[in-house]
């Protein structure tokens, strides 16, 4: 049975609730409360479930390894490549923020590769190119017509790029650096020192750019923090432990490509919610990234 191939699966599932319900959150309050809100209401919820499930509310029974490589990976992923990524959405737009972001799963091989001499065979190769291509063809066609997506990619800034690829980066070294850091740790509470290094990473960016107002707000908007907690449960809580446990049990590279595909995943979630329709570049974009995952389960 192959449980690293199927907790990456769920991990994409889970990524497309909270990707959906996180979106709706910044449109009422702003991204940047709702980054720091939803860490502190995953830690709550990973705290609770470790006390009941190992009788530890705090992880103390991790080893001065797991607690080092473990920040640092929750300083990388949550916070450098979260506010790069960001940013990148003001400077180049969505659309070719996350055209870039589909780097993530070669990066991650690479990183794997460099720190762990983690390979992939030719089919995990090809499936990884495979999936990438279609997540490419799907983002490209969605995002054709947004207003900032419009620009000529001559005149777009290299320093939008630049702050794209280090978001990718920071997403795709965060998780390498999880897997070198957890080893044999439980995932729940490897992920629990992970959120709460992106709390204390985020508070600094908070304090540094005087956001505690916007802070305060969004926590008085109910529907906001309903939002949130949605996010919360399927993102950093179910999402980011299950993507540990993914990794925990197979290369980087294959994780990370599987878990790529919530943009696949969130087309037949917002036809059906919101009645969207879904054309035919697209399907055939979710045909060819399907095909793609398929070969990690030969």
């Amino acid at each position: 049975m192959r449980i690293g191939e199927l907790a990456a699966l769920f991990t994409a599932v889970c990524w497309t609730v909270t990707a959906m319900a996180f979106e709706t959150a910044s449109r009422k309050v702003g991204s940047v409360p709702v980054n720091i809100i939803r860490l502190v209401m995953a830690l709550l919820l990973l705290s609770l479930f470790s006390w009941f499930r190992r009788g530890f509310f705090f992880p103390a029974d991790a080893t001065t390894y797991n607690w080092v490589w473990l920040a640092l990976s929750g300083l990388v992923g949550f916070v450098v490549g979260d506010l790069f990524l960001f940013k990148a959405f003001t400077v180049i737009g969505s659309r070719l923020s996350l055209l870039i972001m589909t780097l993530v799963p070669p990066i991650a091989a690479f990183v794997g590769w460099l720190l762990m001499g983690e390979t992939l065979q030719w089919i995990h190769i090809g499936g990884m190119t495979l999936t990438m291509s279609g997540i490419a063809l799907v983002i490209f066609y969605k995002h054709r017509k947004k207003g900032a997506d419009q620009k000529n990619l001559a005149k777009v800034p290299v320093q939008g790029f630049f702050f794209a690829v280090m978001g990718a980066v920071g997403q795709a070294t965060g998780l390498v650096l999880s897997k070198f850091g957890m080893e044999d740790y439980d995932p729940f509470s490897a992920t629990q020192i992970r959120v709460m290094a992106g709390i204390i990473g985020f508070a600094i960016v908070i304090h540094v750019f005087k956001k505690w107002d916007s802070v305060g707000l969004a926590m008085n908007n109910r529907m906001a923090l309903w939002l949130m907690l949605l996010g919360a449960t399927f993102g950093p809580f179910l999402g980011v432990s299950s993507s540990l446990i993914a990794v925990q049990n197979t290369a980087t590279g294959i994780a990370s490509t599987i878990m790529a595909i919530s943009p696949i995943l969130i087309l037949p979630a917002t036809f059906i919610i919101f009645r969207h329709p879904v054309s035919w570049k697209e399907f055939i974009g979710a045909v060819i990234s399907v095909a793609g995952v398929t070969l990690f389960f030969i």
